[in-house]
């Protein structure tokens, strides 16, 4: 469904540039837009150089800025929303397997569009034909990618050893697509990949990052993540990630671990803390597997393995700080299972945990319904167990027990001058274990009980 204010500005700034600039719609916008998909930005294409360009608006007073000269790119700004309009431009020889170190401007459009990576990326769209709703015929399509969409297919625009060596990214980008889309990646561009993995080893990590996270938020996952095992990209920038492929599990799972894997990405949303969690989960069971003398396979251990995997991934893809955190709290307490026996204080102690880790309670359990859900089994009897350990956590947590240090009715000061004693570690001994009676029965968070619990722990702790 298309856009009808953003259709109504780049017919504003059509209209300004004038009918010699034949401006129009380019990239993942008008891809979305033919597929029925709301899109991200909508970039632009035209004839005019970029100054003349700026000049352009300048005179119907929009506002520009000149982002990107020497690729031929100006940003209009409309409403404080940018529309990036680039020059129709061709490139020179790439080197280093992500830029031309040159870029011809003036080309036509067909030859804009020759550049680019996948057939259902080089279509144009005069910018007019959004107002007439004449999508269709006026469609500029010079390699098939409107027969490709129908398809649903991912093809590289004409040789893909070619497209795959100018640009070391868009092997992974491939990936993303067949994600995003649910498209198969055609024969001859899957085929290209492996080919031209010494290109995708120069990628930059950040960018590799960022495909990723795209790829693990999209709406089949497993789809990308199936393409990156079979094209040897998993090795490239996942290496801990292939002893997962045909890593056997045994009862009460279904399928090994890799697949494990992937059918828990398809029952979380998708938010990114939570897939790259479900990515890294059991990613530890492949060096923590044994066979006791009855067969059944085992993985003591394995969350600790997986942590380490996760850090070391996240870390050397330079994820960001807020999300590696997250990722390490869902990782380290997946294998958590609160069972009915546990007391209250049990319990309790386990909402503090998460707590401790910034883990909130809706996300932990999120990820545990979805882990025991993709074992395969009778969904039933999950649901039904699975709910019952919610609604128990829930109903504690509703009662706001204190569930850190900061939350006693004795503080840090008050403790001190109770022992005569500056701060050290003795403090933060003592305040863990007046927590740890309290999560035990939180009544007891009252300053008189504390005092004296306090006193009792510090006339047998030493000095």
């Amino acid at each position: 469904m298309i856009d009808a204010r953003r259709a109504e500005v780049v017919g504003r700034i059509g209209a300004a540039l004038g009918p010699e600039a034949q401006l129009h719609l380019v990239g993942g916008a008008l891809r979305d837009l033919l597929l029925g998909r709301s899109g991200g930005d909508w970039d632009l294409a035209t004839a005019l150089d970029p100054r003349e360009v700026m000049a352009r608006a300048k005179a119907a007073h929009l506002r520009s800025l000149p982002t990107g000269l020497q690729h031929g790119t100006v940003t209009i700004l409309v409403e404080g929303e940018p529309y990036e309009v680039t020059s129709f431009r061709g490139d020179g020889p790439y080197l280093d397997g992500r830029r031309p170190i040159e870029v011809r401007l003036g080309v036509s459009l067909e030859e804009d569009l020759a550049r680019r990576d996948f057939t259902i990326n080089a279509l144009a769209l005069p910018v007019e034909a959004l107002a007439e709703r004449a999508w269709r015929t006026a469609l500029v399509d010079p390699f098939g990618g409107q027969a490709d969409l129908a398809l649903g297919l991912i093809r590289a625009v004409g040789d893909p050893q070619v497209r795959f060596a100018e640009d070391g990214l868009r092997p992974l980008r491939a990936c993303r697509f067949a994600a995003q889309l649910g498209f198969r990646v055609e024969d001859a561009t899957e085929a290209a990949i492996p080919r031209r993995l010494e290109v995708a080893r120069r990628v930059a990590v950040e960018r590799v990052f960022v495909e990723l996270g795209k790829l693990l938020v999209a709406r089949a996952p497993s789809e990308g993540l199936e393409l990156l095992a079979r094209t040897g990209l998993l090795d490239l920038w996942l290496p801990e990630l292939r002893p997962l492929v045909d890593c056997p599990q045994g009862l009460p799972h279904r399928w090994d671990v890799w697949r494990h894997t992937l059918a828990l990405m398809a029952h979380l949303r998708p938010e990114p803390a939570l897939r790259w969690a479900a990515l890294f989960h059991d990613a530890g069971k492949p060096r923590k597997r044994t066979v006791d003398d009855g067969g059944r396979i085992r993985f003591l251990g394995h969350e600790a393995v997986s942590l380490e995997i996760a850090q070391t991934v996240l870390v050397r893809l330079k994820a960001p700080k807020a999300l590696q955190g997250q990722v390490q709290a869902l990782v380290r307490h997946h294998g958590t299972h609160p069972e009915p026996s546990w007391s209250d204080g049990a319990c309790r102690r386990f909402l503090a945990r998460l707590a401790d880790d910034g883990l909130a309670l809706a996300d932990w359990s999120a990820f545990r319904r979805a882990d025991q859900l993709a074992r395969g089994g009778d969904p039933g009897p999950v649901e039904d167990e699975h709910t019952a350990i919610l609604t128990r956590l829930e109903g504690l947590a509703a009662q706001r027990p204190p569930l850190a240090a900061a939350h006693l009715a004795l503080d840090g000061r008050a403790l001190m001058a109770l022992a005569g004693r500056s701060g050290g570690p003795w403090l933060g001994a003592l305040q863990r274990h007046l927590l740890d009676q309290v999560l035990e029965d939180p009544r007891r968070n009252e300053p008189a009980w504390l005092e004296g619990e306090a006193r009792v722990w510090l006339a047998g702790a030493p000095e």
